[in-house]
């Protein structure tokens, strides 16, 4: 018979085992620990900061501005996910600026799922940039003093949104090129910038283009609830109207508009089959002023019942110039 071992030797031995499973569980856990996700807020207060807070973000973080001047290069290329997106967020006095006036204040470079909430961003010849970026989302920011465009949404950044925002004083070189909002890419049916959201912003004075250019190539967005000051219209890049549609399946309604050199609204088509299937309803163009040779609150220059259509809503309203549409359009 196998001897026992005496009962005060068999509860050292176990007490022995539980002590090395629990230490053996502690180091099991430690590496877990070691793996720890990223935080979920990141405060920022100085240009290096947040540039090392961009590159190293990952889905579902904020990263917090402290109110101050940002001046840099700044780029962000992880994308975040529709589950978890990133979030850059400061005051209107988090400035973001670029120490040259050249280049673009933010880069939003194949970084889709992105909200922005709430900065400035001047000083640069572009403000906001998405490149390939879905899904972005601009929310109360304040962007101004660029030598070109305020916003571009580029390179197929599709589902995008500019929301509660301000916009003035770009295209400061005043040749033409300094858009509010430049949705697609001029000249190319390759940019699928689609389904861009433009609504609830202040747009001017001081806008030196149109206040939105929607490209030819880009599909089915909407323009709404925007306030339009035309005062910084140059006519120098044939910009004369505040919105200027060359994409097709726009929706532009319930858009207020003043101070114009010529038009309110005007569509092309640039490209065959392109500057199609816009429809206008309840806006309201003021036209006082304006000296151009139309004068229309809707000047559509490529209608075509059958294959081209744009629907001119009888809920717009026009105060000033020739009148709501040019001859020959129907309104309904």
């Amino acid at each position: 018979m196998k001897p026992q071992s005496p009962p005060v030797l068999g509860a050292a031995l176990t007490a022995l085992g539980a002590l090395l499973l629990g230490a053996g569980a502690v180091a099991v856990a430690a590496p877990s620990a070691a793996r720890a996700p990223a935080s979920a807020v990141v405060k920022v207060s100085t240009a290096k900061q947040l540039q090392a807070a961009l590159a190293a973000a990952a889905p579902g973080q904020t990263i917090q501005l402290a109110d101050g001047t940002y001046s840099g290069a700044f780029r962000a290329t992880v994308p975040g996910t529709a589950a978890a997106r990133i979030t850059l967020t400061g005051s209107a006095k988090a400035v973001l600026t670029t120490p040259t006036g050249g280049g673009y204040g933010l880069h939003l470079d194949g970084a889709s799922y992105w909200t922005v909430q709430g900065l400035t961003v001047t000083g640069a010849q572009k403000g906001i940039m998405a490149d390939a970026a879905d899904y972005v989302v601009l929310d109360g920011v304040t962007v101004h003093h660029t030598t070109m465009e305020g916003v571009h949404f580029r390179n197929s950044s599709a589902h995008g949104t500019l929301r509660g925002s301000r916009i003035h004083d770009t295209g400061l070189n005043r040749d033409g090129l300094g858009e509010g909002v430049y949705v697609g890419t001029a000249n190319t049916l390759t940019d699928h910038s689609d389904y861009v959201q433009i609504t609830g912003n202040t747009f001017g004075p001081g806008i030196g283009a149109e206040n939105v250019d929607l490209k030819e190539g880009t599909t089915g967005g909407l323009v709404s609830g925007n306030t339009f000051d035309g005062d910084g219209l140059t006519g120098r890049n044939y910009d004369d109207s505040w919105v200027d549609v060359k994409g097709n399946g726009y929706v532009i309604e319930n858009n207020t508009g003043r101070r114009t050199t010529n038009d309110g609204y005007q569509t092309h088509s640039v490209q065959p089959g392109w500057g199609c299937g816009t429809v206008f309803r309840g806006n309201r163009s003021d036209l006082t002023g304006a000296s151009g040779a139309d004068r229309y609150a809707i000047d559509v220059t490529n209608y075509d019942a059958a294959t081209c259509r744009v629907t001119i809503g009888a809920d717009n309203t026009v105060t000033g110039g020739r009148g709501l549409v040019n001859p020959g359009i129907p309104v309904g």
